[in-house]
């Protein structure tokens, strides 16, 4: 072989960082859904902030292009008995119902045959949600779960498998009518999205700013929206319900029914019930939602409530950075179908486990890395070349979450060379994501983002790798590459 032959060879797939193996499904796609990470998607309509940012059916095309299973779509009535999706007492502009359903079913099943779930925030009139069942049934036809699969699940939601090209509806569900008892469940107006960040000044401080006239103070009682009944029946395997303690969801919840709740409450919840969150999230759907003090759209980390095990972690898909580099590294596993199976130790029925603990008695696992160079960074709009500098996160629970930097090489964009040794110790590495990011020193303590590559610690190939860079929006930079050498023990 030629040395131009083995550059060729080592800048291939086949020398990748990222196992190819893991480019296509081979995880076990029969276990319930409450078994899987599910790529999800925070006000899915929006391609800008929360506040004046553009709704436009192009933010759900890309959405379930990057392989999200999991869309929001915010329903209001509109004039002429036409539903709208928008984000309530904000600019943002409005879009049709049926556009945001006709986009679903033409680009549901493009890249994963993978159930979609589309997690409605209901705030519209009865009369306009008897239109909204009618667009779901009509333009959605035989994709739409519209009863219960015929053969049982022995009280478990349904696996992948079971739900291949079906799209299910997130919603609350009318309460089963007996005798002496209202069949109708009614909900206070962004229930199911907002109803936890009241709890927080600062968010509601931000809603009474932003989304109405009056000022901030006492709480005024909300409309009530009451679910009507053509639009609960298509409800099956996913009913909306309030979130009011792990022991409450222990006696009460069923299989079917699910969670909705803001990153602050689960952040206190995590940190103080770790164990408990872990084991609800083993047999029930959780969904956690950005802050609505978020009004720029960023992100928290997801890592947080990856940790805990919630499949349904929602992030604003059109903002960049961390979070996005993460969920992209995360499902870009198993084939890119946007369902990634927990790891077992998620999932043990025998053992508790609490992310938050820093001794899991589990024996660390120890990983080398060598970063040795660089090879062909873009260089910026100025044409001046690099100062760069490689630094590499560990990604995990709050006792593996690390970082480390190479040195800085001076005036070198073609071809640095670091030659830059790394070690860490890692207690729980199933849970772990690694990102390589490549900086440009621009002072003594400031530096610009060059590129970046994500890929969750399982996916890691030992021995001498190619790692290739992407953009800030997840595009490749080809042929921007870093050559590492991996070992773990």
């Amino acid at each position: 072989m030629t040395f131009e032959g083995f550059l060729r060879y080592m800048e291939s797939k086949d020398c990748c960082v990222f196992n190819q193996a893991h480019k296509s499904v081979y995880q076990d796609m029969d276990q319930p859904l409450s078994s899987y990470y599910i790529s999800s998607s925070h006000n899915t309509y929006l391609i800008g902030d929360q506040l004046v940012g553009r709704s436009h059916l192009d933010a759900y095309v890309c959405a379930l292009r990057k392989g999200c299973r999991c869309l929001e779509i915010d329903c209001w009535d509109g004039p002429d008995m036409e539903p709208v999706v928008y984000h309530g007492y904000t600019l943002t502009t409005k879009i049709l119902f049926r556009d945001v359903v006709t986009t679903v079913e033409q680009h549901a099943f493009e890249v994963s045959a993978y159930p979609v779930i589309l997690s409605l925030e209901n705030h519209c009139s009865k009369e306009q949600q008897a239109v909204m069942a009618h667009y779901l049934i009509s333009i959605l036809g035989d994709k739409l779960l519209r009863a219960t699969l015929d053969h049982q699940t022995n009280g478990e939601l349904p696996s992948p498998n079971d739900l291949q090209y079906k799209i299910l509806i997130k919603n609350k569900k009318l309460k089963i009518k007996t005798e002496g008892t209202e069949a109708e469940e009614s909900v206070n107006e962004g229930e199911d999205e907002e109803e936890d960040e009241e709890e927080d000044d600062e968010d509601h401080q931000t809603k009474a700013k932003f989304w109405s006239p009056r000022k901030a103070g006492p709480k005024v009682k909300k409309k009530k929206v009451v679910v009507a009944e053509a639009l609960s029946d298509l409800v099956i395997y996913t009913r909306s319900v309030k979130f009011i303690s792990f022991s409450h969801s222990r006696d009460n919840q069923n299989y079917y029914e699910n969670t909705s709740m803001g990153e602050k409450k689960a952040r206190k919840l995590a940190k103080a019930s770790g164990a408990d969150f872990v084991q609800h999230n083993q047999k029930l759907l959780s969904r956690i939602y950005p802050a609505g003090s978020r009004t720029s759209s960023s992100n928290y980390n997801p890592q947080e409530f990856w940790n805990v095990g919630s499949q349904l972690v929602a992030l604003n898909f059109q903002s960049l950075g961390l979070a996005m580099d993460l969920n992209d590294g995360r499902f870009q596993d198993n084939g890119g179908c946007g369902y990634v199976l927990k790891p077992a130790v998620l999932m043990s029925s025998q053992k508790s486990f609490d992310p938050a603990c820093s001794q899991h008695g589990i024996k660390p696992t120890h990983l080398l890395l060598k970063v040795i160079s660089g090879s062909n960074l873009p260089v910026p709009r100025s044409g001046k070349a690099l100062d760069p500098f490689v630094r590499v996160e560990i990604h995990g629970t709050p006792s593996d979450s690390q970082r480390k930097n190479t040195h800085t090489v001076k005036g070198n964009s073609l071809s640095p060379h670091w030659d830059s040794d790394m070690s860490f110790t890692i207690q729980v590495p199933e849970l772990c994501h690694i990102r390589f990011c490549v900086r440009d020193q621009t002072g003594f303590l400031s530096s610009d983002f060059v590129g970046q590559y994500s890929l969750p610690f399982t996916s890691l190939k030992k021995g001498y790798r190619w790692v290739p860079l992407r953009s800030r929006d997840g595009c490749s930079l080809d042929p921007a590459s870093l050559f590492v050498f991996v070992w773990c023990s």
